[in-house]
């Protein structure tokens, strides 16, 4: 993996773990020469890894829609920023620059850019690993939700492996490093 997509808060939220996860993701990633793409900011969750990276030497790309250039306080040491119309670009173009996918804790927008990416791998669009950074079991909510839809049938199964729930950012960077895609599986049931 050459670049690793990382969705985050725009906020740190309340746990100091959060703070101190995204800045051994950031360490992680610059110490394994691997690039980040993520959505440009300079604050909360996201600018922390981002500050981590560069301030270990490693290579840092952010993709921010014009209308947001303003809240979400846009990175002035990066090392390439791309500009978009809006946020279906934007997520369009991180998909597109990047090996992998991972989730620090975050809100919406963070559930969102998740969702959407292993709904993409559901689908068969992609085979890149996704990693759900589980800090103090911020995920486990969501795992029970796809849980419950693997039992009732709106899953199937063999997706259950689609992501990588770790809490260690080196040891998810090196279960992603060695994914393969779940057997392919039936989707439909009808």
């Amino acid at each position: 993996m050459k670049r690793i997509c990382v969705f985050a808060g725009s906020n740190r939220g309340r746990n100091q773990k959060y703070t101190e996860m995204a800045i051994n993701l950031g360490k992680a990633l610059a110490k394994k020469e691997i690039e980040l793409v993520y959505g440009g900011s300079s604050i909360g969750l996201m600018g922390v890894v981002a500050d981590e990276v560069l301030n270990h030497h490693g290579k840092v790309i952010g993709v921010i829609p014009s209308g947001l250039l303003h809240g979400e306080i846009v990175h002035q040491n990066l090392t390439e920023l791309y500009q978009v119309k809006g946020m279906h670009e934007r997520k369009a173009k991180m998909a597109e620059l990047s090996d992998g996918f991972i989730a620090l804790p975050g809100g919406y927008g963070t559930f969102e850019e998740i969702f959407e990416v292993l709904c993409w791998g559901h689908l068969g669009i992609h085979q890149k690993p996704i990693g759900l950074l589980n800090i103090d079991g911020y995920y486990q909510p969501l795992m029970q939700m796809v849980h419950n839809a693997i039992e009732e049938e709106f899953i199937p199964k063999t997706h259950d492996e689609l992501f990588i729930l770790e809490e260690d950012p080196e040891r998810l960077l090196e279960k992603m490093n060695h994914y393969v895609p779940p057997a392919d599986a039936n989707k439909w049931r009808e």
